[in-house]
C-alpha cells in the first residue's frame, strides 16, 4: 500500500481527458496484439484509449457483434442503452449508437440526457419483457452499459446485458468478441454506421425511482426520521438520489454533487490510482470523515452497481460484513419470498453468510465469482438475495419478484436506511450481534506471483489434485473446483476445512494469482491459513 492512500488527489494524478479523446479516435488496434484485442471478463470489455485497449474500432466492431448476435438469438425489441461519467463513455457511447442506428436497431437512450446506472439498465429491459404485450409479440428487448464499473479516470468500458437483464454469460461474450476481432482485422468493412440521430427515449430515472416502492419501505424510513447522507463518487447515480429524496420525501442529503470526469476530488486508492470504489477505506475517506453527521451515509461507484456503507458508530463496514447483515434482515422481513428462497453468495464471500444462512434454515446457493451465476435464480424467484464480497448484490421485490439481475449499489445503500429504520440499529451493530452468535470472522484477499502458463493450470486446476489433508491445523473437508450451487467451474480451487478456507484464481490482467482466505480462529491462523495456500496452489501448478 502507498503512503499516499486515502489522501487527496494531486493534479498530477489528474488525466489530461482532451489526451484520452484524441487517443480514442486516432488509435486502431491491431488485434495481433493480445494487448489491443476486444476481451470480455466478468464484466465486459475494458481497456484505456492511450494503450490502444479501448477505441474507437473496438466499440464499432464490437456493438456490429452483438448486433449480429441479438439478430442469431431473435431479438428484435428495443436496446436499452446507457453510460457512466467516466470520460471515455460519452465518444463510446457516441460510436454504439451511430452503429445501433446503422443497423436499424431501436436504440433506447435517457429521456434528459443523464447518465444512466446499470441497475436502471437492467430494470428498463426487465420490465419491457415482462410486458405482456411484448410477451404476446414475442419481442424481446436486451441493452447495453458503456462502463468500467469503479475503474480509474483513463478507463472505458463496455457491457452486453441480454433479454433476462443480467451481465451476459460467457458463450454470449467468446461469441461477440472474438466476432469483433475479426472484424476490427477486415478493417470495419462490416461495420455499418449511420448518424445516432433517429433514437428512441426512455425516462430510466424517473421509471426507476418510483419503482423502488415496490422493493424498499420508504414509509418505514421517513417515520423513523433518520439523517441518510448519499456519496456518488462523481458517478452516474448522481441525479437518481435527488429525485430519491424528492420523490419519497426522506431526509436525504447528497453529499457531493460533482462531476469530473479527472475525478479530482477523490482520495486515492489503497495503490496510489484514483479508483472509484466505494467499499475501499482509501477511496471513501474524504466519505467517511462525515459518518458522525448521519445516521447512515453511502457511496456507490461510477455505475452505481457497488455500494458502500457507512455508520456512525462503525465507519466504513467490510462488504462481507454488511452482506450477512442484509441477509439476516431481508430473510426475516420479506414474507413475500418463496420459502425455499435459497440464500446466493460467491465461493469467495465470507462464511459468515453460511453460518447465518444456517441459523435461518435457508439453502445456501454458493457459485463462482461473477453476478451472471445468480441471474436465474433471481429471475424465476428461487434465490430471494445474490451477493458478492467486492460490494455487489440484488434480491427480489416484496412479492418475490425479479427487480434487477445485475447488481444494484443504490438499492442496498437504500437498504442500510431501511434496516435502520426498522430496527433502530445500525448495520454495524447488527453485524456484532452476529459475531456474538457465530464468531469474528478475519478475511483478507493477497496477491502471489505466477507466470501465465502457472495461471492457465490454477484457472484448469482440479480439486482432486490437492494432496494436502489439513489446512492450518485442521483436516481439509472440501477441495473445490467446481460451485457447490451450481457445479460450474471456479476457474481455480477452494480449500475448506471447519473454521477455516481459502479460494485462488488467477489474475486476468496481471502476473498474479487471487488468494481469497478467512478464518474464524484469528488473524494469526488467517496468515497460517494465507501461507499454506501458496504451497498448495503453488506445488499444484508448479
Amino acid at each position: 500500500m502507498t503512503d499516499r492512500a486515502g489522501t487527496p488527489a494531486k493534479k498530477s494524478d489528474l488525466i489530461d481527458v482532451e489526451a484520452l479523446i484524441h487517443a480514442y479516435y486516432e488509435l486502431k488496434p491491431d488485434p495481433s496484439i493480445p494487448e489491443q484485442r476486444v476481451v470480455f471478463g466478468t464484466s465486459g470489455h475494458r481497456g484505456s484509449s492511450p494503450t490502444t485497449s479501448f477505441n474507437d474500432w473496438h466499440i464499432a466492431a464490437t456493438t456490429q457483434a452483438i448486433v449480429e448476435y441479438r439478430t442469431a438469438q431473435g431479438i428484435t425489441g428495443p436496446l436499452f442503452i446507457g453510460a457512466d461519467t467516466h470520460a471515455l463513455s460519452a465518444p463510446a457511447m457516441t460510436t454504439a449508437l451511430s452503429v445501433l442506428v446503422g443497423n436499424g436497431v431501436e436504440a433506447m437512450v435517457d429521456e434528459y440526457d443523464d447518465w444512466v446506472p446499470t441497475p436502471a439498465v437492467s430494470l428498463a429491459i426487465i420490465t419491457w419483457n415482462n410486458d405482456a404485450a411484448h410477451r404476446s409479440a414475442g419481442e424481446t428487448a436486451d441493452g447495453i452499459v458503456v462502463t468500467p464499473s469503479h475503474n480509474p479516470p483513463t478507463d472505458g468500458g463496455f457491457k452486453y446485458n441480454p433479454p433476462h437483464g443480467g451481465p451476459a454469460d460467457s458463450d454470449a461474450t467468446s461469441w461477440i468478441a472474438t466476432r469483433a476481432n475479426e472484424i476490427i482485422a477486415d478493417g470495419l468493412r462490416d461495420v455499418k454506421m449511420a448518424e445516432p440521430s433517429a433514437v428512441q427515449t426512455y425516462d430510466y430515472r424517473g421509471m426507476y425511482v418510483a419503482d423502488l416502492a415496490n422493493i424498499i419501505d420508504f414509509d418505514a424510513i421517513k417515520r423513523s426520521g433518520i439523517h441518510i447522507g448519499a456519496d456518488p463518487l462523481g458517478g452516474a447515480s448522481v441525479n437518481y438520489w435527488g429525485a430519491i429524496r424528492d420523490y419519497y420525501g426522506i431526509d436525504l442529503t447528497v453529499v457531493n454533487e460533482t462531476v469530473d470526469p479527472t475525478w479530482e476530488f477523490m482520495t486515492l486508492d489503497w495503490d496510489g490510482k484514483i479508483r472509484m470504489d466505494p467499499s475501499s477505506p482509501s477511496a471513501m475517506a474524504s466519505v467517511v470523515k462525515h459518518q458522525s453527521e448521519y445516521d447512515i451515509l453511502t457511496g456507490n461507484d461510477a455505475d452505481a452497481d457497488r455500494h458502500g456503507i457507512v455508520t456512525p458508530d462503525g465507519g466504513l463496514m467490510n462488504p462481507n460484513h454488511y452482506l450477512a447483515v442484509a441477509i439476516e434482515y431481508l430473510y426475516g422481513h420479506r414474507g413475500g419470498w418463496r420459502s425455499d428462497a435459497a440464500i446466493g453468495k460467491t465461493l469467495v464471500s465470507s462464511s459468515m453468510i453460511d453460518r447465518v444462512a444456517k441459523h435461518l434454515g435457508r439453502r445456501l446457493w454458493e457459485v463462482p465469482v461473477g453476478f451472471k451465476w445468480f441471474v436465474p435464480g433471481l429471475i424465476d424467484g428461487s434465490v430471494g438475495f445474490g451477493g458478492e464480497e467486492s460490494a455487489g448484490a440484488s434480491f427480489l421485490r416484496f412479492d418475490g419478484t425479479a427487480w434487477t439481475t445485475d447488481k444494484d449499489g443504490i438499492l442496498l445503500a437504500l437498504l442500510a436506511s431501511e434496516i435502520r429504520a426498522v430496527t433502530g440499529r445500525s448495520p454495524s451493530q447488527l453485524y456484532a450481534k452476529l459475531v456474538e452468535k457465530f464468531g469474528d470472522p478475519a478475511y483478507e484477499r493477497i496477491d502471489a506471483e505466477a507466470t501465465p502458463v502457472q495461471k492457465a493450470a490454477l484457472g484448469k486446476l482440479d480439486g482432486d489434485a490437492i494432496t494436502a489433508t489439513e489446512l492450518a491445523g485442521e483436516p481439509i473437508t472440501a477441495k473445490l473446483s467446481k460451485a457447490p450451487g451450481n457445479d460450474a467451474a471456479v476457474g481455480g480451487l477452494k480449500v475448506v476445512s471447519e473454521n477455516a478456507w481459502f479460494a485462488a484464481r488467477p489474475s486476468g490482467t496481471e502476473d498474479v494469482y487471487k488468494i481469497y482466505a478467512e478464518s474464524f480462529l484469528g488473524e494469526d491462523h488467517l496468515r497460517q491459513v494465507q501461507a499454506e495456500a501458496r504451497d498448495i496452489v503453488d506445488g499444484a501448478i508448479s
